[in-house]
């Protein structure tokens, strides 16, 4: 099976034969080699944003707080993925995870993690100002703020909302409490997203942030994606060339999602996460928790595996932990966005998280 990275396709062969037993000790394994250490956290799925890509105006059904995993129950399943399953590094998203209040809380139990693991967020910035050096002093190491554009009417159309100022409060604050390097998330808008690229830049370039392009996927709730619509990696890097100079830059790649750019010559550099047009399943190396306690294997699994159900029926933490080996070993080799056979997973990505 043949899955192409950025430029760089890599032939992924199952690592054993379907008859050889799942590993139950040692990294957290899949059935092609890969090895999960990254995991991606979702603390809820609410959100105080409604971005057209994303969700409904009108909002969704938010999860029922008794299904909603408890700071206790996360903290138990964190322990286990850094202690048993080979964690090393914790990104809590949403929804928004600046709505729960517990987070300091949850980030603090995760940095008394022994080994420690790399622990950063993922959030619109909305209400970071206000917590930004009470999250660095619990422990988090750095965040990625959600930021399409910086023009304030575009903010607006995107998110439904009138908070560009909050948002670009939250990155201040960010770099002044030390969440550093700060990272910039952006969608890019199909009809404005090409200006917002080069205005983006040129703002990240200004402030020190570093600039993630992301490629919209199929995970909005209406299923309204259309391929057709959506800027490309090709498309993005082209409209910033007509503006700076982009060299790739030399340092290997592993298992990030963004291929970096070097900009003007200098240090600084733009990535771009290219999901759809020259997808990097090969490198993938994470695992997802949602905030309902169920184990996702891929951002597009239509599967998942409950793990609350087993915390709140006594299970031990060896159940648990080979209860989430099982549903890491059955990982597809791709997402399959581009099979003529896809289907969008059922949860939107604000259910999912990111």
């Amino acid at each position: 099976m043949t899955v192409t990275g950025l430029g760089l396709p890599t032939v992924l062969r199952p690592a054993s034969s379907s008859a050889q037993p799942m590993p139950t000790t040692g990294p957290l394994v899949d059935t092609f080699g890969r090895a999960a250490t990254d995991l991606r956290v979702s603390l809820t799925d609410r959100c105080n944003l409604r971005c057209t890509y994303c969700m409904p105006a009108a909002g969704l059904d938010w999860l029922p707080a008794e299904q909603l995993l408890r700071p206790d129950e996360l903290a138990r399943l964190l322990r286990i993925a850094v202690t048993r399953l080979g964690i090393t590094n914790v990104r809590f998203t949403g929804g928004e995870p600046l709505v729960v209040r517990h987070l300091e809380e949850v980030v603090a139990a995760t940095a008394a993690l022994r080994p420690r693991p790399e622990i950063a967020m993922t959030t619109n910035g909305i209400a970071l100002a206000k917590r930004a050096r009470a999250l660095k002093r619990a422990g988090l190491d750095r965040v990625n703020i959600s930021l399409d554009t910086v023009d304030a009417a575009r903010f607006s159309r995107i998110t439904r909302r009138d908070r560009l100022d909050d948002v670009l409060a939250g990155l201040e604050a960010a770099a002044a409490a030390g969440l550093a390097p700060v990272k910039v998330n952006a969608v890019l808008d199909p009809d404005t997203g090409l200006e917002d690229a080069v205005s983006l830049l040129r703002f990240c370039l200004a402030h020190g942030y570093r600039l993630r392009i992301i490629e919209q996927m199929p995970l909005d709730a209406e299923h309204q994606w259309e391929r057709g619509r959506s800027l490309e990696a090709d498309d993005i890097l082209g409209a910033l060339r007509k503006h700076f100079t982009l060299t790739q830059d030399p340092a290997p790649r592993g298992s990030a999602p963004a291929q970096l750019w070097r900009v003007d010559g200098t240090t600084a550099t733009v990535g771009v996460i290219a999901s759809v047009s020259k997808a990097f399943c090969a490198a993938c190396d994470r695992t997802r928790l949602t905030a309902d306690g169920q184990i996702r294997n891929c951002l597009f699994a239509r599967e998942e595996s409950d793990l609350r159900q087993l915390l709140r029926t006594g299970a031990d933490d060896s159940a648990i932990e080979q209860a989430w080996r099982a549903a890491m070993w059955t990982k597809a080799v791709g997402h399959g966005i581009n099979d003529p056979g896809f289907e969008q997973p059922d949860r939107p990505m604000s259910a999912i998280g990111g």
